[in-house]
């Protein structure tokens, strides 16, 4: 939180004291009707609490939007997922393993999780420049996890979430075209995962909005820019056995765990010394007897494949109550799809 006040600091200075910056707007020529509208902006008495400072952006012709919005957003995202420091563990009515490591003798292919939701996004418009939001969604997660090593295993398990989070969002004109500056801190919860997973999100726009000359409320905008993910990296869960392994692996037991032991056998002492102080014998041993009701407690650190993306999108302002919006994200590991509707009101 320390950065962003240096942030503020430097939106406060470019809105009301460089004269090619215009708050959320950037300049462009008017037609005449557009200017009598700007014009009769001017005349606003503004009597609401926020934003604060509104009176003056009215009496300066910036056509702020109302300061308080409703957003109902859809999000779809796939990426990339390196998983590290794995740890195993294993219980069953005969055994309790509590999760050890064992990267010596697992490895990962490509990992990817796919996942949507819908969630809620109140916001307000504290000052012209500065809006504070929150997050309350709910959707599912699906992750698929290959193991390539010392057997090749490749597992989805699918789960629903639940996410709430804060976030601030700076914007400002800069000659023809607006830039603005979004971060958000959020906490999703799995249902197989023991503690919420904790996501930290920056974002920054270029874009430009075209008016329409018949309708000066109406407006396209359109921009590009970049996000960066970051997520904490431990997680820890538990699951069944029966849900971690695929159903192929059942299916062809023995051909499995045939596999395992000509890998085993392929170990010097030591190796196999330290094999048979983990989870990995007990779990052959319930996949040999087709028994999938131990359970599989887990820990890992993971993060995601990319953090940065290249993202484009694009808003239609019906009105100042309405606006639909759209954005994706095209370059980079990370795909994503965002569609979203806004309605605007004051207070």
């Amino acid at each position: 939180m320390k950065r962003l006040f240096p942030l503020l600091g430097i939106l406060l200075i470019f809105t009301f004291f460089a004269e090619t910056i215009n708050a959320q707007y950037a300049s462009r020529k008017l037609s005449k009707k557009q200017q009598e509208y700007i014009d009769s902006i001017k005349t606003i008495e503004y009597d609401y609490i926020f934003p604060f400072l509104g009176q003056q952006a009215y009496k300066k012709g910036f056509d702020i939007p109302y300061p308080v919005g409703a957003m109902v957003n859809y999000i779809w995202m796939d990426q990339g997922i390196v998983i590290e420091n794995f740890k195993l563990g294993i219980q069953n009515e005969n055994i309790n393993i509590p999760p050890t490591d064992v990267n010596e003798f697992i490895g990962f292919g490509e990992n990817r999780n796919v996942s949507y939701a819908m969630n809620f996004r109140p916001d307000i418009w504290v000052l012209p420049f500065l809006n504070v939001y929150g997050l309350f969604g709910y959707g599912a997660s699906t992750i698929d996890v290959h193991v390539s090593f010392p057997i090749d295993i490749k597992s989805s398990v699918t789960q629903n979430l639940s996410t709430a989070g804060i976030g601030v969002m700076g914007a400002f004109g800069l000659g023809p075209v607006w830039v603005s500056l979004d971060g958000n801190w959020t906490w999703t919860k799995p249902e197989l995962l023991e503690e919420p997973v904790k996501g930290r999100v920056f974002g920054i726009r270029v874009g430009k909005t075209f008016t329409f000359k018949s309708d000066p409320e109406k407006n396209m905008a359109f921009w590009v820019g970049g996000m960066r993910l970051k997520m904490n990296s431990e997680t820890n869960g538990n699951i069944l056995l029966r849900d971690a392994i695929p159903q192929d692996v059942w299916d062809n037991k023995d051909e499995f765990v045939q596999n395992y032991y000509n890998w085993y056998d392929s170990l010097d002492p030591i190796k196999q010394a330290i094999v048979d102080k983990s989870p990995i014998p007990e779990i052959i041993d319930r996949i040999d007897a087709k028994d999938g009701s131990s359970i599989i407690s887990y820990g890992m650190d993971k993060r995601p494949k990319q953090e940065w993306n290249m993202i484009v999108g694009g808003q239609f302002q019906i009105n100042k109550r309405w606006m639909l919006r759209t954005e994706a994200g095209i370059v980079g590991d990370r795909k994503s799809f965002l569609a979203s509707v806004n309605y605007r009101f004051k207070i």
